[in-house]
């Protein structure tokens, strides 16, 4: 059987607070008062998307309009996501972690 596994490592730093509204609909993160932990959030979604973007492989996947990941607790380390291109809509178990000030997704 074969799988296909796309990862993703990135440090986390304040400008994915500048480029989150192009990736994500940043709305949905307007409760998250602790900038620390809204920085943590938005890197593990970039990450699961950018995870996502390599296992589809192919250049016209819009990470705003195409890939969607369904919302978690730090706590579970886990999520889903989806991607939702030409009609066809494929579901994936997303996996992260984070140490030292980087995360690590990965999809499957």
């Amino acid at each position: 059987m074969k799988f296909h596994v796309g990862i993703d490592i990135e440090k986390q730093r304040e400008k994915i607070l500048k480029i989150a509204h192009k990736f994500t609909p940043f709305e949905e993160y307007k409760t998250i008062a602790n900038v620390d932990a809204l920085i943590s959030k938005l890197t593990i979604v970039w990450g699961a998307k950018e995870s996502l973007y390599k296992i589809y492989g192919k250049k016209k996947l819009l990470f705003l309009h195409h890939i969607y990941i369904e919302d978690f607790k730090f706590a579970d380390e886990k999520t889903t996501g989806e991607i939702r291109y030409n009609g066809e809509n494929t579901a994936y178990n997303i996996s992260f972690l984070e140490f030292e000030g980087f995360t690590c997704v990965f999809a499957y």
